[in-house]
């Protein structure tokens, strides 16, 4: 009887639909009136009985008024146009010199009956910005450069006010959100490119590869669906050369607003006939925050809606995952053979260490299989909750001193954790000199630690010998959210050279240490696989605990 009721809603509904779409349409429409005396004026910023075509800024507002608009829009005749109800526009004319341009201004009534009127403006601009030109474009005529999203760096999107201003100046930066790196759901356009060429007449733009992201924040103004990707027929001025035309800046945050305490470029640029990069709010002048010859840094608001958004391109895309240095495999260890480890590669350390190893552990090190053991494509170590040479709990630690040493190299090890509290898993390294120099002079790498607590995050860190620390021992690290450690694989990895010490989790870096030649990282390490009980990082082991495994 249930999916017969569900038939006859089905069926109800149907009825219904079919009954209301005959019935008969009866649709009355106001009058239709076309605007009348329609007036514009304008505004030429910093004209006097001296400049008597403007300060040089090259900057108009325009004022269109007209009886029964319901609102207007404007070609400035410089490839730019604009669109509003209040009638009030501004633009900058960019082009070096007093020069003519013919502007049109159209009221827009009911039934979208228009009235248009020209007007003539003579404007002097002297703005020039040499060094953003050659940054953007490159320095010769016939010179381009692409651009792409900084899809590898977190907030390479961010947004902030527009000009509120809650006491530490967050109307000139990204005060409310930042994008990750490598976002998922803005995937879409992370193909993107932008090409600026400079020509003869300045510089040029084109999107030469979609879509356009519509943020949630513009999508109702096209009537579609939020944080999604589009192509040209609902960003219709994605695609085509645009005029870019430069200006200094204006706004709030370029004149009164610091970025990493640094202060804006000062340079603003517009992109005429509609065109935007990417991020498609209808908009399309941008505030330089910041450019070099290979990273942009912008600013465009979104004035409707008080927004203003951060954007962050580069001249050489990145690639989705890390671009490792070390690519030559030279050592591996798949676990293939069941039984004992590979004793050409492993060997143990065995007991309970001084002072449990250094750091108060609980376990003893064995190299019996109850506690080591290569099966079925995978290395065990199981820890156990046993009593064992005066000792409660067993567990193992393999490494491969004496054995195989190395000096820079990436480490790569896929591995389940314990999920146990009061386990210590690690995967880690000594300097091969530990026996004659000691802790911390051989200096430590750990490529993957995790506190007994805290099950949802994995540590990196370096260890090294510093006469001015406590204990003449100095560390750095870093740490990072991890899920479902028990029961999935996840890739840990280190990358080791002269200069750095980066530490990944599942090819995305948490964690970089720059290296240099007063550091012991520069010799030979050997590498470590344990499971630790308690101890100064394990902490307090579960009272039911009876055993865990690393895989």
């Amino acid at each position: 009887m249930k999916n017969n009721k569900y038939i006859i809603v089905l069926l109800a509904v149907f009825t219904l639909i079919g009954i209301y779409s005959c019935q008969e349409d009866n649709y009355e429409f106001g009058s239709i009136v076309a605007p009348s005396n329609i007036t514009v004026t304008a505004e030429i910023i910093g004209k006097d009985v001296d400049n008597p075509n403007g300060d040089g800024s090259g900057k108009v507002n325009f004022i269109v008024k007209a009886d029964n608009a319901l609102s207007y829009t404007m070609h400035f005749g410089n490839r730019q146009q604009g669109v509003t109800p209040s009638g009030r526009f501004s633009t900058v004319y960019a082009k070096t010199g007093v020069h003519t341009y013919t502007a049109v201004a159209t009221a827009v009534g009911s039934g979208g009956v228009k009235t248009s009127k020209t007007i003539q403006v003579d404007v002097f601009s002297s703005f020039s910005d040499r060094e953003t030109e050659n940054m953007l474009s490159g320095p010769d005529v016939g010179n381009s450069k692409k651009w792409y999203w900084a899809a590898n760096e977190a907030s390479h999107v961010g947004l902030g006010p527009v000009e509120d201003d809650y006491g530490n100046g967050e109307f000139a930066y990204p005060a409310w959100w930042n994008i990750s790196a490598w976002d998922k759901q803005k995937s879409c356009m992370y193909d993107n490119e932008f090409v600026f060429t400079r020509t003869a007449d300045g510089i040029t733009f084109e999107q030469t590869a979609g879509p356009a992201f519509v943020p949630g924040a513009y999508a109702s103004v096209l009537g579609v669906d939020g944080d999604a990707c589009y192509d040209e027929t609902v960003a219709t001025t994605m695609f085509g050369v645009k005029q870019v035309s430069f200006a200094p800046s204006s706004s709030k945050a370029a004149l009164e607003g610091t970025w990493d305490n640094e202060a804006y470029k000062g340079t603003s640029f517009t992109l005429s006939d509609g065109g935007f990069m990417g991020w498609f709010i209808g908009a399309s002048t941008y505030d330089i925050v910041s450019i070099t010859s290979e990273k942009l840094i912008v600013r465009i608001e979104q004035k409707e809606r008080g927004f203003a958004w951060y954007q962050t391109f580069v001249s050489s895309k990145p690639s989705q995952g890390p671009n490792y240095v070390h690519t030559n495999l030279v050592w591996e260890d798949d676990f293939n053979t069941d039984g004992a480890p590979d004793a050409t590669k492993w060997t143990y350390d065995i007991g309970k260490g001084t002072n449990g190893w250094g750091n108060n552990e609980l376990q003893h090190y064995t190299d019996r299989s109850d506690n080591v053991k290569v099966q079925n494509g995978n290395l065990i170590i199981t820890a156990k909750k046993e009593s064992f040479s005066g000792s409660d709990y067993t567990s193992a630690r393999i490494k491969s001193q004496g054995l195989y040493a190395f000096t820079y190299g990436r480490v790569e090890v896929r591995a389940k954790l314990p999920a146990e509290a009061g386990t210590w898993p690690a995967f880690w390294m000594l300097g091969a000199d530990f026996p004659t120099v000691g802790w911390p002079k051989s200096g430590e790498i750990d490529i993957m630690e995790q506190n007994g607590a805290n099950k949802s995050n994995v540590l990196g860190t370096v260890h090294w010998f510093d006469s001015g620390s406590p204990n003449n021992h100095a560390s750095d690290g870093g740490n990072t959210a991890v899920s479902n450690v028990d029961s999935e694989y996840h890739l840990y990895t280190v990358e080791w050279t002269a200069e750095k010490i980066k530490i990944f989790l599942d090819d995305e870096m948490y964690y970089e240490f720059d290296n240099n030649n007063t550091l012991p990282f520069n010799k030979d390490f050997f590498l470590i696989m344990n499971v630790a009980m308690g101890g100064t990082l394990g902490g307090t082991v579960d009272a039911s605990f009876t055993d865990a495994t690393m895989e």
